[in-house]
């Protein structure tokens, strides 16, 4: 059977409470063991989140007028690469200085509500993208397209908790690898790993797959969906 999605893993650094806020974990040991972890994992795409992209990635947004929504399904890719930086952005508002994020390629996730202006921006810019699903990005479809329209064969969700949990949600996660840090955030309030689901959510099943420990305490698992 051909493969319609790539093989998806979310890798993730937290403290022992599961908290993830960057600035608590770059505090803890274990930060390179994330960084080494993430390059054995060979995932040359990743996808992050709108909020993570604006923490860590761009503060700009974008400023003129969206126009009018785009109402299809549609993709761009403007450059061919071996991976790319995925960033989801439902309505189209982030902006970008250049084309590339973390040393790879942009791709931008938007739902049909993102304006057609905005799509003329990224094409302007040279930032490849993806429209799919009327009112939020649909996931599952976006994935595929990932797949046999940009040829992504493994992929890393990296944050935040938001964006991590509608993968888990909509059943694409195929692998979870959660390097621990030797701390604790124990702040009310503060984004964990898998966050922001409904409350009517059953527990998702996992399947140990590996567990490694380091002498500064840092603690990687890596576990299967079932």
């Amino acid at each position: 059977m051909t493969k319609t999605r790539p093989y998806i893993i979310c890798h993730m650094m937290a403290s022992l409470d599961g908290r993830i806020d960057c600035t608590m974990t770059s505090k803890l040991s274990g930060v390179d063991t994330y960084y080494h972890a993430l390059s054995a994992l060979d995932m040359p795409t990743t996808v992050s989140g709108k909020t993570t992209a604006e923490m860590e990635l761009t503060s700009a947004r974008f400023s003129g007028d969206a126009g009018a929504p785009v109402g299809k399904e549609t993709f761009y890719r403007a450059k061919e690469a071996d991976g790319y930086s995925v960033i989801t952005d439902t309505h189209g508002t982030l902006g970008w200085s250049g084309s590339n994020a973390c040393g790879k390629p942009l791709l931008i996730l938007l739902s049909e509500q993102a304006g057609e202006s905005y799509l003329a921006y990224l094409k302007e810019k040279g930032i490849s993208y993806i429209v799919c699903g009327k009112k939020r990005i649909d996931l599952l479809r976006a994935a595929e397209l990932l797949r046999t329209e940009f040829q992504v064969e493994r992929m890393g969700i990296v944050g935040g908790g938001t964006i991590n949990a509608a993968f888990l949600d909509a059943g694409l996660l195929d692998e979870i690898s959660m390097v621990y840090g030797p701390g604790i955030d124990g702040r009310g309030g503060m984004k964990t790993a898998f966050d922001g689901l409904p409350m009517d959510r059953e527990p998702f099943q996992l399947k140990l797959q590996s567990v490694k420990s380091f002498d500064d305490g840092t603690v990687w698992m890596r576990y299967l969906t079932k």
